[in-house]
């Protein structure tokens, strides 16, 4: 528990309240540094606002006339025997297309195989048993990276699949994107990035996203969500963390369950299920 001092001296320890308090303000000065680049952010801006993934997907895609009817934010799409994922935005639109959206800051984390095994995934939770292949819709990944990933100072960077004799598209309607962070420029493009690396609203081009990021970071309402929200990303990653003590405990074998749900604070149940999961 943290100390209070005063001129060098201990004056006496936090209390909870104190600590309530100090952590708030901590929570408010990360807030005033958010940019739409950072995912956690990104998706809370986005969650249920048509609008918002809207501009961007007009913009991105060079499509003015693109509508959104649906947008969904932090999917996570399960893969009972192999790796899941966790889509940052899934919108649909107006023909039926899928298309995910990734804000991604670290290089690594925009891998070309990752944009990869996001296609399949989503692929391989479009089509209901029986379904013919013909009904599969159109989808695109779309991977927005802070820093120029490909390293050719374009824009965007579009991947298709084409037949390499002819340079003709192959067209199964499979598409990926990376929209390049670091570009500026005077184009639509070019404003959207900027906007994107903004931590003030009035600094930004597009009245839409400025909204969105002034609601979350200047109203009462919308300050109170975030604040929620990264008190619950700070105790998903004490459990997180806690799961690995879990795991731990099981490999090293010595440990009945009870000892475990003490010390790692997970219920019995949870425990068991990751006993159960790390033995299949």
């Amino acid at each position: 528990m943290e100390i209070r001092k005063q001129k060098g001296k201990q004056v006496g320890r936090l209390t909870v309240t104190e600590q309530i308090d100090q952590k708030h303000q901590e929570d408010l000065q990360r807030l005033r540094g958010f940019r739409l680049l950072d995912d956690d952010f990104l998706t809370k801006c986005f969650e249920g606002d048509t609008a918002s993934i809207e501009l961007v997907l007009q913009i991105v895609l060079e499509k003015p006339d693109l509508k959104v009817l649906d947008v969904r934010t932090q999917v996570f799409v399960e893969n009972l025997l192999n790796r899941s994922v966790r889509l940052d935005i899934l919108a649909t639109d107006s023909t039926g297309t899928k298309l995910n959206v990734e804000v991604q800051r670290s290089d690594k984390g925009a891998g070309r195989k990752r944009a990869r095994y996001n296609s399949s995934m989503m692929d391989a939770n479009l089509l209901k048993k029986g379904e013919d292949f013909d009904k599969l819709p159109e989808t695109w990944v779309i991977f927005i990276t802070e820093n120029d990933v490909m390293g050719k100072g374009l824009p965007l960077y579009p991947i298709e699949r084409c037949f390499l004799g002819t340079g003709e598209r192959f067209e199964d309607g499979s598409h990926i994107l990376y929209v390049n962070g670091a570009y500026r420029g005077d184009t639509p493009i070019g404003k959207l990035m900027h906007d994107f690396s903004c931590t003030d609203a009035a600094d930004m081009y597009y009245g839409t996203l400025a909204d969105r990021v002034r609601f979350f970071k200047e109203s009462k309402e919308g300050i109170e969500i975030m604040c929620r929200a990264m008190e619950d990303m700070r105790n998903q990653t004490l459990k997180e963390g806690m799961k690995e003590v879990a795991l731990r405990m099981l490999a090293a074998g010595k440990y009945a369950l009870e000892e475990i749900v003490n010390i790692s604070g997970l219920s019995l149940e949870e425990v068991k299920q990751l006993k159960a999961d790390r033995s299949a």
